[in-house]
């Protein structure tokens, strides 16, 4: 399900917002003029189509709601490396939530090299196809872009390069440990990105983390990613290793504050060994974690409101980094 709220203009006077769910790309601009005067909630689930196959260019042009399961079952055996890649933890389970991210392929190497172009539904309900030449600024900002300079209707991938990187895929090391039972407890998800030569360093620390806070460490998962940015907000400025870690905590009045804490400190952990963090976990990071590995995110913010001065646009994480920015809490 891809669900991203449009506002009206601020002084509005708030309103629980409307759900639609949108099956076409008429459907997806009418909604957005409809929430220039209350707010919406927009479910693209049913935007699951391919729409345009081009065999001579290897371009596969598919509605942004379709999973990548679906997408690799279109190919048969050879889509049998998709498959497993798309069932990787932590993977967005859409084409459109995956692009919006920027989500590693599956060589470990940014999607947006394996994508040709996008079609945005922009905040005034016109549609635009985006790509490297046309604007190039606006490809930069929409892939990776966490879906708010617009709602990616479709997607048209280099279904060859998908392909090669599904061929080159690495998969994750992962191990699932034992521990004591702690009940119905939350259950705390953690990716860092580490310098390779400091994943033995950074796991011994969450270790001794766990064992301080006393919670259970369940997972951990180390896979390589590669560098490759073309995002205005990307991740990969260099080499990485990915290190997302399950831990649970016991179920108190208190654990949902306690696994937020956690997350601060795996995340300061990996920081000062050099780390980083995707950029979609600010919710999970103080505002001087975010300095440290997005500087440029004011400049990206900026760029949003001169393309959405009203802020008609937004979904959760938006406000909660313009919330960070302003050394507030996230809205949930």
């Amino acid at each position: 399900m891809l669900a991203t709220l449009a506002l009206p203009a601020a002084g509005t006077p708030p309103h629980a917002p409307r759900k639609a769910r949108v099956r076409s790309a008429d459907e997806l601009r009418r909604a957005l003029r409809e929430a220039r005067d209350r707010p919406l909630a927009l479910d693209a689930s049913g935007l699951d189509c391919v729409l345009r196959a081009d065999d001579e260019r290897h371009l596969l042009e598919v509605q942004a709601g379709m999973t990548w399961a679906a997408l690799a079952a279109c190919f048969g055996n050879a889509g049998d490396r998709l498959t497993a890649w798309a069932a990787s933890s932590g993977m967005p389970a859409t084409v459109g939530q995956a692009v919006s991210a920027d989500a590693a392929a599956p060589d470990g190497a940014p999607l947006s090299a394996c994508v040709e172009s996008v079609a945005l539904a922009t905040v005034d309900g016109e549609l635009r196809r985006v790509d490297r030449d046309t604007p190039a600024r606006l490809f930069q900002l929409v892939v990776g872009g966490q879906g708010v300079f617009g709602l990616i209707y479709s997607v048209t991938l280099r279904m060859d390069a998908l392909l090669r990187a599904a061929e080159r895929a690495l998969p994750a090391v992962e191990l699932n440990l034992p521990g004591p039972e702690l009940g119905n407890g939350i259950v705390c998800e953690v990716q860092a990105l580490l310098p390779p030569e400091e994943v033995e360093g950074f796991l011994a620390q969450v270790r001794n983390l766990a064992a301080e806070r006393r919670i259970a460490l369940r997972r951990v998962a180390v896979r390589q990613l590669r560098a490759g940015a073309e995002s205005a907000l990307g991740w990969a400025k260099r080499d990485w290793a990915s290190v997302s870690l399950c831990l649970r905590t016991r179920a108190t009045l208190g654990a949902s504050v306690h696994a937020a804490e956690v997350r601060r400190l795996v995340h300061a952990a990996a920081i000062a060994r050099g780390g980083s963090f995707p950029v979609s976990a600010a919710r999970d990071v103080s505002r001087a974690q975010l300095d440290a590995c997005y500087p440029e995110l004011p400049a990206f913010l900026a760029e949003k409101r001169r393309y959405d001065p009203a802020e008609r646009l937004q979904n959760s994480w938006y406000r909660c980094v313009t919330a960070l920015l302003r050394h507030q809490g996230c809205e949930s």
